[in-house]
């Protein structure tokens, strides 16, 4: 212990008596580790945010809307088909026509992502997603009410005058935050609507606050938003994952026929379910994943070569060093361990200088796509680990050219 302290120590000396030669090495080393630590972080943040988000859809929902989410990959040449709009006239036709047991329909759609919202003197910014639903739809979606109530069937017939807001609203500096939502009268396009409930917390993704939104019965949305084109979806709940293909198969069957499609027509409508969506996700994240480990195998080659050749130039200069250490009886090993500890001491301050660099440009990335943030601890070992084989490789070859010195040969070097 007391020889391996003494070589720690004369490693120290030699990495601070070379300090600009080690901070590039360590640099080079860093950038690295940045790259492969800071692309995991962002992908983790990603994969994190979208599979939470399709997994509140529940596995055993599916959604029928104008299109499916496909990732769309590049060299394909292939034209995406345009779909037709589904109409308010088909999502009803099916919502009459459905008559799978234990299952329950919603319809729903967007009818602005940027309306502003008053209650009395103050108004939101024009940044408020407004949708029409039916009862169903909190249900369906997995969405829970923090205070308040849902909608009930009753209150879509009638066409009530209510509805139910995200969390944001009642949070600090929301519009509602200094009275109490429930029965607050908010406005939105002058028509007023009495708030019933307030949903959970939900986040947001890739920019979308999902807890700054407004739900509104259907028919009630229907009279604010007229546009012709306007997308509506429905999504099928069954209580039985077992029966979700065959729920399916009768959803596609259903919507073909309300289309008048003919037996061999493509289906000119999407059907998405969270477990499709959550595979297509994850090839997403591989992708970027395998994209690191290139970019950054790249930049560690030339951080091993540069570590080789600055250990290979230490031996080098201190070739007289060696010779004294040798004829005052140093053993070979122990001129080895003296090189391949200041190899490990210059790798692993790159690893750290890359981690913290790393950790912030994922922090950064995912602050600016409003993705959770979640400590990247596997990414991190991963660089110790990494930062340690370059030690390895780059230190292994100087220090067996530094242990078979001559000793008088080295002597005589100056």
């Amino acid at each position: 212990m007391k020889l391996l302290r003494e070589n720690i120590s004369i490693a120290l000396s030699s990495i601070r008596s070379q300090l600009l030669r080690t901070t590039l090495t360590v640099l080079i080393i860093a950038i690295g580790i940045t790259a492969l630590v800071g692309i995991l972080t962002a992908a983790a943040a990603l994969q994190n945010n979208i599979t939470g988000n399709f997994a509140s859809m529940g596995a055993n929902t599916f959604t029928i809307q104008r299109y499916e989410f496909q990732i769309q990959r590049g060299g394909s040449g292939k034209k995406r088909k345009v779909n037709p709009p589904i109409s308010y006239r088909e999502v009803k036709q099916f919502e009459d026509r459905w008559d799978f047991a234990d299952s329950r329909i919603a319809t729903s759609f967007v009818g602005t992502v940027g309306a502003e919202v008053k209650y009395e003197q103050e108004k939101t910014e024009p940044n408020v997603q407004v949708l029409g639903v039916n009862e169903n739809y909190i249900y369906n979606s997995n969405l829970e009410i923090a205070a308040g109530r849902e909608f009930s069937p009753v209150d879509i017939e009638n066409n009530a005058r209510i509805a139910i807001v995200g969390k944001d609203f009642v949070d600090k500096n929301g519009l509602l935050e200094k009275v109490n939502p429930i029965g607050a009268t908010i406005s939105i396009r002058g028509s007023k609507f009495r708030v019933v409930g307030v949903l959970e917390e939900e986040g947001a993704t890739f920019g979308n606050n999902l807890d700054l939104r407004v739900l509104l019965p259907m028919t009630v949305a229907r009279s604010l938003y007229t546009n012709a084109n306007i997308n509506y979806a429905v999504s099928v709940r069954v209580d039985d994952q077992q029966k979700m293909e065959g729920a399916q198969d009768n959803a596609v069957k259903l919507m073909r026929n309300i289309r008048k499609l003919k037996p061999i027509a493509e289906n000119n409508f999407g059907i998405n379910r969270s477990d499709t969506l959550l595979n297509q996700v994850a090839a997403i994240t591989g992708t970027l994943d395998i994209a690191a480990w290139v970019i950054s195998i790249i930049t560690v080659f030339g951080s091993t070569i540069a570590l080789l050749n600055i250990m290979l130039v230490s031996v080098t200069e201190r070739t007289r060093e060696i010779g004294v250490r040798k004829a005052l009886g140093a053993k070979k090993n122990t001129i080895s361990t003296q090189f391949l500890i200041e190899t490990l001491v210059i790798a692993q301050l790159g690893s750290i200088v890359g981690i913290v660099l790393g950790v912030a440009g994922g922090y950064a990335a995912a602050t600016v796509l409003e993705l959770p943030f979640t400590t990247p601890w596997s990414a991190m070992f991963t660089a110790i680990v990494v930062a340690f084989v370059i030690a390895i490789v780059s230190g292994l070859y100087p220090a067996m050219k530094a242990a078979k010195l001559d000793p008088i040969e080295s002597l005589r070097y100056e």
